[in-house]
């Protein structure tokens, strides 16, 4: 028989001491939440995200050491309706410089500044205190504008600034994860039951998908104190962690559930299930840590956080699923059934995958046409792909459902700006400061009379130098915003033209152009960048991991194709849905006319990763079906048909845990929903059921063609078939 794997060892160790792998299991989760909360969470900073020009300006204005600009906050006041009461609205003002006057973490309250309209009043507030974190400290504020707002009925007496926003920002991303977390449950909960027909059984994912998920989240922040986290981190854990800790502990189940009615014993069951089931977990589970750690090529720190969440909460979701669920499948036995719902058990129990065999019956008789429809239908659904735009969200995107943005609204409206700000840094010896000084008041000359820049105040460009003299730094306006054409080509003109003609000819001088237009341009050209090498990273390690499992060329590199055709398909979908405005009152945002920034790197790992958990399944059970002598045509029908209930659960599990991330406030989250369960869903339907059969059907025995180095020696306990059927290792022709 030879020496079993360890993941079967460590399954049969939890199946016959069950109490002692589920306490210990309790143990890691505890430890791991509670530890991660007493270590708290570094946040990724400015620095850590420097990237192309604007991170070097950033970076130099950090060996600048300037003093840190104070918060500032504000006070508007508008008229409820009609025109404004200026009378009123001044004595509003008073009101509003006494109370806030006062109150902690108040530094100055400023003299109110009348709009150019006149229907506006502006009470600025200097803040105390760490700039970065003023949005912890913004209640206090709110309570005494919202005193001032009981005095005076008539008017609208509202705290706006950046950091009110922040903090309403802040708030939403908070509601949203308790929103995603609230109904995720029940959602996947449902699903489940309609899967197995009975509540013990499905709710044994649910505990694991959570407990990963808890787990995850305490390491997440330990690791933070070595890759700084980033805002969606914790979003990403969740959405991650709920799709792979249920699709592995359904896979699980399914199999588990299978041998018992084929008559084995709970522990003997369990034990077989690991050997194929657990054995496929383990390899997607491999895929998806592999593609994840391909983020890590991106030199990032908001990918680098992701990779990080992401990888932690599959890791622990694959240890769960060899460890706890045996334990917890051999501890309930039979009662794992309990208690039945009445109807939906007996659907579940009396499946035959007559339905799926029709269904794959074009793909088996006829493969190439319907692999050639298919295909072409995929292509044309990507085509669309090839338009897309990357930019940044801005303030502008951020969801107008908060009072917090509706004052700023108002605020940009009574006060609209100069626009857009580049932000010019130079750094160079202290004997050139003077030198550097009368470069950038030329250069902000030379930005005057031209339509893409905002006239100079009257007092001249806003020149600031560090304490040593080494660094300097002057705004330059432009009266677009940060993701409009004109934004770009005036930052083109100031980077190109303007600032070497100006800044090119001061020795030892180094400079670089940063601010919100440059950050939107710098990111998008890194994603362009390094997509190819993370792509190249990943397709080249999951060709490897899949070549090896399976011990077949052919299956590692059509795996590959297939994936990358339901990735491209979805980055279509997606250009279609949120390049365009036809879907806006649908999922309830506003189109930006482009892609976030981050999403198509960060989507294709994760759909290369996740996709991986149905083809190993799938074509786990296809391998099983050759290995008993059965001819490809039928292994195919065989394979698909009888993994179809497990793949098509886990697949409507994953979509809607995915579609609800498609429901919450900010554009990126609802990219980032709409693109994973569109892709998903291609990939569970169209792929696995279509594509897939045609091209395996086709092929036929080169399905499992590999060079001599592959040949498998021994028992290969992916592709092997139940103890008592294994036949010897085929290679080549079955």
């Amino acid at each position: 028989m030879g020496k079993r794997p360890v993941t079967v060892r460590m399954a049969r160790w939890s199946a016959e001491h069950p109490w002692r792998a589920i306490a210990l299991w309790v143990v890691f989760v505890a430890v791991c939440f509670v530890g991660g909360n007493m270590a708290g969470t570094h946040k990724a900073t400015a620095q850590d995200d420097a990237i192309g020009e604007s991170g070097r300006a950033y970076v130099m204005i950090a060996h600048g050491k300037f003093a840190d600009e104070p918060a500032v906050d504000n006070v508007l006041i508008t008229p409820m309706s009609g025109k404004l009461d200026v009378a009123a609205a001044t004595q509003a003002a008073k009101s509003a410089q006494a109370e806030l006057g006062v109150v902690t973490g108040v530094a100055k309250v400023g003299d109110p500044v009348p709009s150019s309209n006149g229907q506006a009043l502006l009470v600025p507030i200097t803040m105390t205190g760490d700039p970065d974190t003023a949005s912890n400290r913004v209640e206090p504020l709110r309570a005494a504008t919202a005193e001032v707002q009981a005095q005076y009925p008539a008017l609208r007496v509202e705290e706006v600034g950046g950091p009110s926003i922040q903090k309403a920002l802040d708030d939403t991303l908070g509601r949203d994860f308790q929103k995603a977390e609230i109904l995720s449950l029940p959602v996947t909960l449902a699903i489940l039951i309609l899967a197995f027909g009975a509540l013990i059984a499905a709710g044994v994912p649910v505990l694991l998908a959570l407990s990963s998920v808890a787990a995850a989240m305490g390491l997440s922040t330990l690791a933070s104190h070595l890759v700084p986290a980033g805002n969606a981190t914790g979003s990403v854990i969740l959405l991650i962690g709920m799709a792979v800790g249920v699709d592995y502990s359904l896979f699980y189940v399914r199999r588990e559930r299978e041998e018992r009615a084929r008559g084995r014993g709970h522990v003997d069951a369990v034990e077989i299930a690991a050997e194929t089931s657990g054995h496929a977990v383990v390899v997607s589970g491999t895929a998806v840590i592999i593609a994840m750690a391909g983020l890590f090529l991106a030199r990032d720190s908001t990918f680098s956080s992701l990779a990080v969440g992401s990888i932690l909460v599959v890791a622990v979701a694959v240890i769960g699923s060899l460890t706890v669920l045996p334990a917890l499948l051999a501890k309930l036995g039979r009662w794992v059934d309990r208690p039945r719902v009445p109807l939906i058990w007996r659907f579940t129990s009396n499946k035959d995958g007559r339905l799926w065999r029709k269904i794959l019956s074009p793909a088996l008789k006829r493969p190439a046409i319907t692999l050639t429809v298919s295909v072409l239908a995929l292509l044309a659904l990507a085509a669309p792909a090839l338009g897309m735009k990357l930019k940044f969200p801005g303030t502008e995107d951020l969801p107008r459902t908060t009072p917090a943005m509706q004052a700023y609204d108002r605020l940009a409206a009574a006060y609209p700006s100069n626009g857009t700000t580049h932000v010019v840094a130079v750094e160079a010896p202290a004997s050139r400061a003077a030198e550097v000084k009368a470069a950038l008041t030329k250069l902000a000359g030379s930005t005057q009379g031209d339509p893409l820049f905002a006239p100079l105040e009257t007092t001249g460009p806003k020149i600031e130098v560090s304490a040593d003299r080494t660094v300097a730094t002057m705004d330059i306006a432009t009266p677009f915003s940060a993701r409009s054409d004109k934004g770009a080509d005036s930052l083109h003109e100031l980077r190109q033209t303007l600032a070497p003609a100006a800044l090119g000819g001061i020795p030892g001088a180094k400079y670089a152009v940063a601010g919100p237009v440059a950050e939107n341009e710098d990111y998008a050209k890194h994603i362009w960048h390094t997509l190819p090498i993370v792509a190249g990273f990943v397709l080249a390690l999951t060709f490897l991991v899949m070549a090896w499992t399976f011990r077949s060329v052919v299956v590692a590199l059509t795996s590959i194709l297939l994936n990358l055709l339901s990735a491209g398909a979805a980055y279509g979908l997606l250009v279609i849905v949120f390049q365009q405005h036809w879907a806006e009152g649908v999922l309830g945002f506003t189109s930006t006319g482009a892609i976030v920034t981050w999403l198509p790197l960060f989507l294709f790992v994760v759909l290369f990763g996740l996709s991986m958990d149905y083809h190993v399944f799938v074509v786990s059970r296809i391998r099983e079906a050759v290995r008993r002598g059965v001819p490809t045509r039928e292994a195919v029908a065989d394979g698909i048909a009888g993994s179809a209930g497990t793949v098509s659960s886990a697949a409507i599990v994953m979509v809607a845990v995915f579609s609800i991330f498609a429901t919450l406030s900010t554009i990126d989250m609802k990219q980032l929903g709409v693109g994973l369960a569109a892709a998903i869903l291609l990939d569970a339907t169209i792929i696995r059921a279509v594509v897939l059969p045609s091209l395996m059907t086709l092929l036929g025995p080169a399905n499992w063609w590999a060079p001599k180095f592959l040949h498998p020696r021994g028992r290969h306990a992916a592709t092997a078939a139940l103890p008592e059927e294994r036949t010897p290792e085929l290679v080549g022709a079955p």
